[in-house]
């Protein structure tokens, strides 16, 4: 029988596999991915899994083996900087080496009791976030694990905030929140396990929501029930910043909660050239950013910001005889969203905006907006390419008007399966076309327009 100690004590034979799983996390950072690596059959992958986990244990290096034979190319390489759907990644070396450093430490990061010195980090990345928003001194809130998990979150908080505002006795019969057809499904997720009902409201030509538009959409369908608007400074399929200002306005004048899904583009906040497309952010009641998205830091992690954290705190702390001792009158995490176990996903991001600075931070968004605008301007002056819109931030939409949707599959299908790019059709009112989303610095505008070219030149 194995010795049950063994897992936890330090051995020459632990030694050995502390080194090699090192040496290979230094070599996956150090090295280029192979754009060819993606998904395989489920089938495929049952089998080489069969018997890596049996009752003795096939050991750590072949355990390590399989990891790095089977398992890692069989996951896309979400850095790539020819990754350019969806919303791919870009971490910096050190916030991936310092996630290493996160996950050695085993920090209990839901309560200042336990991990006071991880907390306090995260809050001055927090601080940094807020600060970039225009926030008032004293807002803040805590890391959590996507864009779908904030939006939720500050949801849940804004209902509760309308719920004691009117009182129970005036309790609508549905609850109702606004947004776009735009807006993340994340947001209309959040709806559903709320049991809340979604108002559309619709966009302009942009696909932005205005000020006029939720206010005529208000009125129109009434304001019973109605305890928040959920706008997007960035949304995913295009990338356009909602007319927060204007959507301010109704909110403050209404009494509604704003909140801005800013999971993708409120990274934009950085970069001086953009930071007019945020303004009326600062009237809002919470915002998300995800780190992991384009603030180059490594899965998992959303900042999720509130003007006035004392509303969430009510909300979101839980109560237990076994949590009688926690101390309240400090910065604990779990009270702020929906968790009391947690990881420092925060470190990551602090460390890195540490060991580089926020110039830095600056200067590289600046980049791939310098990247969009360069692609979006070469687009426009092609005739045989139409250029959908003009960026906002860093999505491209940009469409070849001889092409048929099977075009654009096969194509996209065909330059994935050879390691090209991985660029994905979408919609756009209706029509089918191309997205390109850029948040690796190391995107270089010559191999975008490579890519145009051979776009130009395929013939299916």
């Amino acid at each position: 029988m194995s010795d049950p100690q063994s897992m936890h004590v330090w051995s020459d034979r632990a030694d050995l596999l502390a080194h090699s799983l090192v040496g290979y996390a230094v070599e996956r950072v150090r090295l280029p991915k192979e754009p060819t690596w993606g998904a395989r059959p489920a089938s495929e992958l049952k089998d080489a899994l069969s018997g890596s986990i049996t009752p003795q244990g096939i050991g750590g290096h072949q355990a390590l083996r399989i990891f790095r034979d089977v398992l890692t190319p069989a996951c896309r390489p979400m850095d790539d900087p020819l990754n350019l759907a969806y919303v791919p990644t870009a971490p910096t070396l050190a916030s991936i080496l310092f996630d290493l450093v996160v996950s050695a430490s085993s920090i209990f990061g839901g309560q200042w009791e336990a991990g006071a010195g991880a907390i306090a980090a995260e809050n001055e990345a927090l601080e940094w976030l807020a600060d970039l928003a225009g926030f008032p001194a004293g807002a803040g809130g805590c890391f959590v694990s996507g864009g779908s998990a904030a939006n939720l979150n500050a949801l849940v908080v804004a209902r509760h905030h309308a719920l004691d505002r009117l009182g129970l006795r005036e309790r609508p019969t549905r609850w109702r929140f606004a947004a776009t057809e735009q807006v993340h499904a994340s947001a209309r997720a959040a709806g559903r396990v709320m049991d809340v009902d979604v108002i559309g409201v619709p966009s302009d030509d942009h696909g932005r929501m205005t000020g006029v538009a939720l206010d005529e959409t208000l009125d129109r369908t009434g304001a019973d029930g109605v305890f928040a608007v959920v706008a997007s400074a960035g949304t995913t399929n295009n990338g356009a910043v909602d007319r927060l200002d204007s959507i301010a306005d109704v909110c403050r004048r209404r009494g509604l909660w704003l909140h801005v899904d800013g999971a993708y583009g409120a990274a934009g906040l950085c970069a001086s050239s953009a930071r007019d497309r945020f303004v009326g952010i600062e009237a809002a009641d919470s915002f998300s950013v995800d780190p992991h998205k384009w603030l180059f830091g490594p899965y998992d992690s959303a900042a999720l910001v509130y003007r006035n954290p004392e509303l969430a705190r009510v909300v979101h702390t839980q109560h237990g005889v076994y949590l009688d001792e926690v101390d309240r009158s400090e910065w604990n995490p779990s009270d702020y969203a929906f968790h009391l176990s947690r990881r420092a996903r925060g470190l990551p991001l602090w460390f890195s905006l540490a060991t580089y600075g926020t110039a830095a931070y600056e200067a590289a968004v600046e980049r791939t907006l310098e990247t969009a605008r360069g692609f979006a301007a070469t687009i426009a002056a092609r005739s045989d390419f139409e250029l959908l819109m003009e960026p906002d931030l860093s999505v491209v939409l940009f469409a070849r008007p001889d092409w048929s949707d099977d075009d654009y599959r096969t194509w996209s299908r065909s330059r994935a399966a050879a390691g090209t790019a991985l660029i994905v059709p979408t919609t756009w009112r209706g029509e089918m076309c191309f997205r390109v989303c850029i948040v690796n610095p190391k995107t270089e505008l010559d191999q975008l327009l490579a890519l145009l070219d051979d776009m130009a030149a395929w013939s299916g």
